[in-house]
């Protein structure tokens, strides 16, 4: 043990010798007396803090007392209070408003005030908590994806799968089950997909081309013509020495982050005030379950869509060329004699001349002396 540990534990030591005899005469003097007493001017909401409060009075087995007192202004009371407690209470004390009343059935009162406290604090956390459980579930989600494209996987696969389960809810949504040929909604649905994965006019293009028309065969021919340009588009990624792959890891990655934020504010935003539905006697937790379930369906439909048109979209920027604008041209002799700078003239100074320093010495006699 090195030696300053040593003299610091015998110096503590001989500290503790020295004042425990004059702490111990003031604690046998307390204990004499009753001990500490805790007087306490108010009652917590929490029975547990008051509880603690107490226990100040008896630590180490030491004798001890405790008295509160509380008064009908105060928020336990006030709140939480039964309505009819007071006016008996009042009845007891005769009207003497300085008068403290002390009675078994105001503690068990206070008591259950304290209860029902507890139990609303107890349900808000609980609220808290299920309303976490749902941002944690879909936190999960969102970053188990996160993680998938940040360790380099092969996200390919997963895009078309995006692709295919955008064109069939676009058909579905445009073309009832039971709807004829000529209620089909093709204007509306090559409003959507040419802005998502066709060429402008390809939709109308491959409706008419149909021999048949029914929605599978729609599906179909979309998700054709779907590959056939994507595979246009790898191959001028390719010719551009860019990796494909790499470029769906950025587009999905970009568009997950992009709309995870905005469905984080708009979570915030929603449980803010979904407290006001139990005016409408509905429950508040189970409105932002199902509300919060919706926002994340389309948070996910709108990564799928974003991701989609840059991929379809984005166009490759060609290198800028630095192209020669003027052109030069052969300059005369007498041009080129005139673009040279001009000489200064020089001019000789004689020795009995004023020097040309403004000395007022002769120029022999200054700067032409050596």
């Amino acid at each position: 043990m090195p030696e300053e540990v040593k003299e610091a534990r015998k110096v503590f030591r001989d500290l503790l010798a020295k004042y425990e005899v004059e702490t111990k005469a003031g604690h046998d003097e307390v204990v004499k007396l009753g001990g500490l007493h805790i007087l306490g001017t108010e009652r917590h909401e929490s029975r547990r803090i008051d509880n603690q409060l107490r226990g100040r009075a008896g630590r180490q087995g030491d004798p001890g007392s405790s008295q509160f007192f509380i008064s009908f202004e105060d928020d336990l009371l006030r709140l939480f209070g039964s309505d009819r407690f007071r006016p008996m209470l009042e009845k007891l004390s005769g009207g003497a408003e300085e008068e403290a009343i002390e009675f078994g059935m105001v503690s068990k009162q206070i008591e259950n005030a304290q209860k029902r406290v507890e139990g609303k604090n107890y349900d808000i956390r609980l609220h808290v908590l299920q309303y976490d459980d749902v941002m944690n579930q879909q936190r999960e989600i969102i970053y188990g994806q996160r993680r998938d494209v940040l360790e380099g996987g092969n996200m390919h696969d997963k895009i078309m799968e995006m692709r295919h389960t955008l064109i069939t809810e676009a058909v579905n949504r445009c073309i009832a089950e039971d709807a004829s040929v000529a209620d089909w909604d093709i204007e509306g649905l090559a409003e959507y997909l040419e802005h998502l994965c066709i060429e402008k006019g390809g939709v109308h293009k491959l409706y008419d081309a149909m021999p048949g028309k029914d929605k599978d065969s729609l599906v179909k021919a979309i998700e054709a013509r779907a590959d056939e340009i994507y595979a246009q588009r790898e191959k001028m990624w390719a010719d551009a020495n860019l990796d494909m792959r790499e470029f769906e890891r950025v587009a999905l990655l970009g568009a997950v982050d992009r709309r995870w934020m905005d469905h984080i504010d708009a979570m915030t935003e929603l449980r803010d005030g979904i407290g006001l539905r139990a005016y409408g006697q509905k429950n508040p937790v189970i409105e932002y379950k199902r509300e919060s379930y919706d926002m994340f369906e389309e948070m996910v439909h709108l990564i799928q869509e974003d991701t989609l048109r840059r991929l379809y979209f984005t166009v490759l920027a060609k290198p800028m060329e630095r192209k020669q604008v003027a052109t030069p041209v052969a300059a005369s002799h007498g041009e080129e004699e005139a673009r040279k700078p001009a000489k200064k003239a020089t001019v000789k100074v004689g020795p009995n001349d004023p020097c040309p320093c403004g000395s007022g010495k002769k120029y022999k006699k200054c700067c032409g002396a050596g």
